[in-house]
């Protein structure tokens, strides 16, 4: 099942199209907003409902969507809570837009640290889409085949220490085996040079950007 998540940040225009084949549409708090603002009712809201018109949220409330309130004081983002939410559900693949580009880049860095956490890597397919632009994490013993064309942008970063057996095809710059250091931008900026290009992984986390061609505006 496919759920499609919408945060509170500022969705690309374009992200109205991940909606079209979603089994589940959850609205993380504001997320709400734009989803109504895009004529969808959301199947569910998530959050502590602190950046939601109250009108709006009883309006979705009677409407028979349902909601799943969370005190300001807790240990986990909305964002976090809502893919518990669509887990719980039976999601197996779930896409996350709205999570980039809002007022706090906290917020950001943290729903891009969701997607090395282990319980994201017990979840099929968790992506962070704005445009064309795709973020997702692969982990040890996984390959990951990228939707990125010819000409696109791929950048590897390490999470939660070194990455190691890193091997690429398909790219500008091959890896064979290599080791990315946490903290070192070698993994930054590589290009597809032929579709569909891949990375396999043996030990540690990648986070694994797909973004348009050098020059091209995504924004």
């Amino acid at each position: 099942m496919k759920a499609v998540l919408v945060a509170s940040g500022e969705p690309h225009p374009d992200d109205a199209r991940w909606l079209d084949d979603a089994d589940m549409v959850v609205a993380v708090d504001a997320g709400a907003a734009w989803l109504v603002r895009h004529g969808v009712r959301p199947h569910a809201v998530v959050g502590d409902m602190d950046s939601l018109d109250p009108a709006l949220l009883a309006s979705l409330e009677a409407d028979g969507v349902a909601i799943e309130r969370h005190p300001a004081a807790k240990d986990s983002s909305d964002t976090e809570l809502a893919l518990a939410y669509a887990r719980r559900a039976g999601a197996d693949e779930i896409v996350v837009i709205g999570a980039f580009r809002g007022p706090r880049i906290d917020h950001e860095i943290g729903n891009l640290l969701l997607l090395a956490s282990e319980q994201a890597a017990s979840a099929a397919r968790l992506t962070l889409a704005h445009g064309a632009t795709r973020v997702s994490a692969m982990h040890g013993g996984e390959t990951c085949f990228l939707v990125a064309p010819a000409g696109a942008v791929v950048s590897l970063f390490p999470m939660g220490g070194d990455a190691a057996g890193v091997t690429t095809t398909g790219l500008r710059f091959p890896l064979a085996s290599e080791t990315l250091r946490m903290g070192s931008s070698r993994g930054l900026s590589n290009v597809v040079e032929t579709a569909p290009a891949s990375v396999r992984l043996l030990e540690g986390t990648l986070l694994v950007v797909e973004q348009p061609e050098e020059g091209d505006d995504d924004s």
